[in-house]
């Protein structure tokens, strides 16, 4: 399922707006309404995730340790090579030898 960001803050238009009404409506017998805006509030501050969310793609989301399990593995030493070899443009797969 896909959603879209305008799609995401008029869903949190709605629930702050029924938060609204229920804070100035009068007081509904057995806290009713303290449960009811608790739950919208609940809802607000996910619909804020979900649209914070929607900024990056599934990809970035899910590569957001950033290279930190890869420094752990290879090491400073690592990125310290790519580096250099960027700058060189010595990078990549070496090129074929003519047989």
């Amino acid at each position: 399922m896909t959603t879209d960001r305008s799609s995401l803050q008029a869903l949190r238009g709605l629930i702050a707006e029924a938060d609204l009404i229920l804070e100035t409506t009068p007081p509904l017998p057995q806290n009713r309404t303290a449960a009811c805006r608790e739950n919208l509030r609940a809802a607000l501050a996910l619909a804020d995730d979900l649209i914070q969310h929607t900024k990056m793609t599934p990809a970035a989301i899910m590569g957001h340790k950033g290279g930190s399990t890869t420094a752990k593995k290879l090491g400073t030493e690592h990125y310290r090579r790519m580096a250099a070899a960027r700058k060189t443009h010595s990078g990549g797969r070496p090129r074929k030898q003519a047989e």
